[in-house]
């Protein structure tokens, strides 16, 4: 949106990051009260929830996400925004139940609140028509890549969706993204479903078969690294959505620095979406490592009786 004002559209309008966020008169009493109004597990540890957020809902793109805090003791968490629908007003969100936070969040049952939210944030992703786009998911991460397929599906590109976990079970979303792509290729660690090995093995594949333009890969750190080891040696432009440790969400706080192509930038605000080839890994390995003793110890009182 850039050059433009409020007053160019009209109305009450929040301006970001080349993007612009209209409330387009649709707060009411109802608006800062988020309720769930489904809830469903897609595995033992990952929760798919839709909240009412019309805010929300009706200015989000894909790759952008929201801060969420489950109670008012509950810490802030982003979470990226897996599917909207204006008309209802809702947003969806997968998660894992990995830490206290995420464990809070997934307790709480359809028909109840969740304290804060807080969206959309983050630039939303650069889509347009490329040409083949290979679209690699992992674990959870498949859940952020939805939208971004999707998307980049719309907009006329040929999409090659790739999507992996350890076991079977762990796999999320596939008639999703089976849908959202023209060819869909699965693997899995163990072997147990699709094919047995990495998303890596899948892409490599992809590559020799087609013209690979551009690819995208959301997931476990790890994963994403080794994808941007394979397409650096493919030639292939990689974009990645990072998720160090985010505090406020508007860049403040710059606990979510990462060094992109020798700067410094804010995933919150440059992000979360970067090109992975200029990531430093290294950096943003030892940075999310900082506070796991406090993440330790935050699940420990969790889990405690007397908690």
């Amino acid at each position: 949106m850039s050059g433009q004002t409020a007053n160019d559209h009209g109305g009450d309008w929040i301006l970001g990051k080349n993007h612009a966020c209209q409330l387009d008169k649709i707060i009411n009493s109802t608006s800062l009260q988020f309720k769930i109004v489904e809830k469903a597990r897609l595995s033992d540890t990952v929760v798919r929830m839709v909240i009412r957020a019309p805010l929300v809902a009706i200015n989000a793109k894909p790759g952008q996400f929201l801060l969420i805090r489950p109670h008012s003791h509950a810490e802030r968490i982003p979470l990226t925004i897996s599917h909207t629908d204006r008309s209802l007003g809702e947003v969806t969100i997968i998660f894992q139940e990995v830490g206290a936070t995420t464990r809070q969040l997934g307790a709480l049952e359809q028909g109840q609140e969740v304290k804060d939210l807080v969206g959309p944030l983050g630039t939303p992703s650069e889509i347009e028509n490329v040409g083949t786009v290979a679209c690699i998911g992992g674990g959870v991460g498949i859940a952020v890549m939805l939208p971004v397929t999707r998307a980049l599906k719309a907009a006329g590109n040929h999409v090659i969706g790739i999507i992996g976990a350890r076991t079977k079970e762990l796999l999320i979303l596939e008639n999703e993204m089976r849908t959202a792509s023209d060819e869909l290729l699965i693997m899995t660690d163990d072997g147990s479903y699709g094919e047995k090995g990495l998303v890596t093995d899948a892409l490599t594949k992809a590559a020799g078969d087609h013209r690979i333009d551009l690819a995208y890969a959301i997931g476990p750190m790890p994963m994403m690294f080794a994808v941007c080891n394979t397409t650096r040696d493919l030639q292939i432009k990689t974009i990645v959505s990072l998720d160090p440790v985010m505090v406020d969400g508007t860049g403040m706080c710059g606990g979510c620095r990462v060094n992109i192509g020798g700067k410094a930038k804010f995933t919150c605000v440059d992000g979360p979406e970067f090109d992975g080839h200029q990531v430093d890994w290294d950096t943003l390995r030892a940075r999310k490592m900082i506070y796991k003793p406090e993440e330790q110890e935050a699940i420990s009182r969790s889990e405690s009786p007397n908690a």
